[in-house]
């Protein structure tokens, strides 16, 4: 018996019943799925600090348990002193049981870390069924030691989502556990 995470099992045992009885869908493969989550991280001061970028990489590895990758800017912007091809953010794409995990160390470790927190505001969709979430304190995650925090920054939590539409996608993650505002 290997390892399952606990957000893929309870996905499998009852999300997928409560949202295939709530959207009264036919096939059990039209019910959405979590796809990926991707977490990003821009550092604008990384044109002046190239240590910045480094510091950034570390902590989103600290944080999702993977690899994360430096960004690059894709134009010259004189006003910014900004080249193209120089690093101006990090970034993490995570999949799988790596996802699964981190869905649940956000939720019951993170988020209720935040200071004043009665949940996430539902105004993060795009209209496709994927939701955005900014996270102003990288210091909320459990992994990160403060004492070695050169600078507080947020990230923004991109979960990518087969849902068509925002309802649907809203569903599904309230299923899985993300605390929405009551309106």
């Amino acid at each position: 018996m290997s390892y399952v995470p606990r957000l893929r099992q309870e996905y499998k045992e009852k999300v997928i019943s409560a949202l295939k009885e709530e959207f009264s869908y036919s096939n059990i493969m039209q019910v959405p799925k979590l796809t990926k989550i991707v977490v990003s991280k821009g550092v604008g001061a990384a044109v002046a600090d190239k240590k910045l970028i480094d510091h950034a990489v570390e902590e989103l590895t600290t944080i999702t348990g993977q690899k994360a990758v430096a960004t690059i800017s894709k134009k010259d912007v004189a006003s910014f002193k900004l080249r193209k091809g120089m690093p101006i953010g990090a970034k993490v794409t995570l999949r799988g049981d790596r996802m699964y995990e981190f869905l649940d160390r956000l939720i019951t470790a993170s988020l209720p870390r935040v200071r004043d927190f009665n949940g996430i505001k539902a105004t993060g969709f795009d209209g496709r069924g994927n939701y955005n979430l900014g996270i102003t304190e990288q210091i909320i995650f459990p992994e990160i030691n403060i004492d070695r925090v050169n600078r507080i920054s947020g990230m923004d939590i991109t979960f990518v989502t087969t849902a068509e539409t925002d309802k649907e996608a809203k569903s599904l993650l309230t299923e899985l556990g993300l605390p929405f505002k009551k309106n």
